[in-house]
């Protein structure tokens, strides 16, 4: 079981985030404003688009690839968002350091679509810029007449293939923790495995940035003028909040942390803002704190998830036994529910500022950034307004004696509601990482 006490020293903390994680975290917002300079000045707030695109297929790995996710989801049904994953690997030769093989993303490869032409936009992420399959995959784009643009680190193979296939340019923005590697892996100082490093958790934002400013000017996404710069403030105030001197009472990521503690996590969500934010924390749950979990959307998740209720990590399925030795014994693991939901209020004056996004915690603080909550644990006896599919999850979780917490954002800008969200998970994340590793 976890140690509660290691989440409120500071000190200890920091000796064991050796990849100085919850810095770069903490640096989130001041990529975005940085991502959001060097897109302006490589010539995006210049382009004059003829129209929407049929179709934005979003192509990459890891944080790229969830960037393109996200997208799809503040996007909606009014445009189609096609993220494109790998399709398979390829052998890349050893790297000239000792012999030592190549980061294994460099062997990665992709395939546009075959209804994919002139009438669609293929944008292609990366943080190192050295993945050989994004660069034939742009020479593929090109040869059918899909309109290109990049997002790559300046200089590297993909930037220069950027030119080749008069692509638009946009900078990477990397976390400066750490010079990313040129053979297309996250930056160097992550991870221990010397092929499949893990990824800066920061560099969502350094992907979604550039993407969310490029379909706003093509009008695919209908963001506020300004609702960048202030999802910036909004990661600020997250970093404040859940900073690693804050102690675990006042600190909401590190409540979630030891919540999560020797469970199994359920991430449930309702609507596809916080869907995105709950694959989102799967994915850093086993990434940063190597804990498996499981997500899926309401109300299809109640049904897909039903059998783990009536299993053995169910909390009525193995009653705590008196004369268990809780000594030679360890806590039995089960089910904590997580539940992710976005719960739009009436937007104050103020247009395209997170006021006029209806940022208000539950407990009615102010939006101003810095200033309010940002997510909010729901109480349990809250019987507020719920859907149906909300009802239900509450309602299964208590017929099987589950621990379910709530936690929702009040932002109406869908924007606003996802950064919320995510900076606080991704926080938490972290902090169980670090914690399980100093138990």
């Amino acid at each position: 079981m976890l140690d509660d006490t290691l989440l409120d020293d500071p000190a200890a903390l920091q000796r064991a985030d050796h990849d100085r994680a919850l810095l770069a975290l903490a640096g989130s917002g001041a990529r975005v404003r940085t991502a959001l300079r060097l897109a302006e000045a490589a010539g995006l707030d210049r382009l004059r688009p003829d129209g929407r695109p049929r179709a934005v297929l979003v192509a990459g790995h890891g944080s790229a690839l969830t960037a393109g996710e996200m997208l799809a989801a503040l996007a909606g049904t009014a445009s189609l968002i096609a993220p494109l994953p790998p399709t398979g690997a390829a052998p890349v030769p050893r790297a000239d350091r000792g012999g030592a093989p190549a980061v294994f993303t460099a062997g990665l490869a992709w395939q546009l679509p075959g209804w994919a032409g002139p009438l669609d936009l293929l944008v292609i992420s990366s943080a190192g810029g050295g993945e050989r399959g994004l660069v034939a995959l742009a020479e593929q784009a090109y040869a059918r007449g899909c309109a290109i643009v990049v997002t790559a680190p300046e200089g590297s193979p993909l930037a220069e293939a950027a030119l080749q296939v008069r692509a638009l340019p946009l900078p990477f923005v990397p976390s400066g923790l750490a010079e990313p590697p040129a053979d297309g892996g996250p930056a160097a100082g992550y991870g221990t495995e010397p092929d499949l490093p893990a990824e800066d958790p920061a560099a969502l934002w350094a992907h979604l940035t550039p993407l969310l400013a490029l379909t706003q000017k093509l009008g695919v996404t209908q963001l506020a003028y300004d609702a960048l710069a202030a999802t910036a403030d909004l990661l600020d105030a997250t970093a404040v909040r859940c900073r690693p001197d804050a102690a675990a009472y006042t600190n909401p990521a590190k409540s979630l942390a030891a919540r999560l503690a020797g469970t199994v996590p359920l991430l449930w969500a309702e609507g596809p803002v916080a869907g995105a934010a709950a694959g989102r924390f799967a994915a850093q749950l086993a990434d940063r704190a190597g804990r498996p979990a499981l997500a899926g959307l309401l109300p299809q998740v109640l049904t897909a998830h039903r059998g783990m209720f009536t299993g053995q990590l169910g909390g009525g399925a193995d009653p705590d036994d008196f004369f268990r030795d809780r000594v030679e014994e360890p806590d039995p693991l089960h089910l904590q529910v997580l539940l992710l939901r976005q719960i739009a209020e009436e937007a104050p004056a103020g247009p395209g500022s997170p006021e006029a996004s209806g940022a208000q915690g539950a407990s009615g603080a102010s939006g101003v950034p810095g200033e309010d909550d940002g997510p909010a644990e729901v109480p349990a006896d809250d019987a507020g307004p719920r859907s149906f599919g909300a009802s239900r999850a509450h309602r299964l979780a208590a017929a099987h004696d589950v621990r379910l917490t709530e936690y929702a954002s009040h932002r109406s800008e869908p924007l606003h509601a996802l950064a919320d969200l995510v900076a606080l998970t991704d926080f938490a994340a972290v902090y169980l990482g670090l914690a399980a590793a100093q138990s």
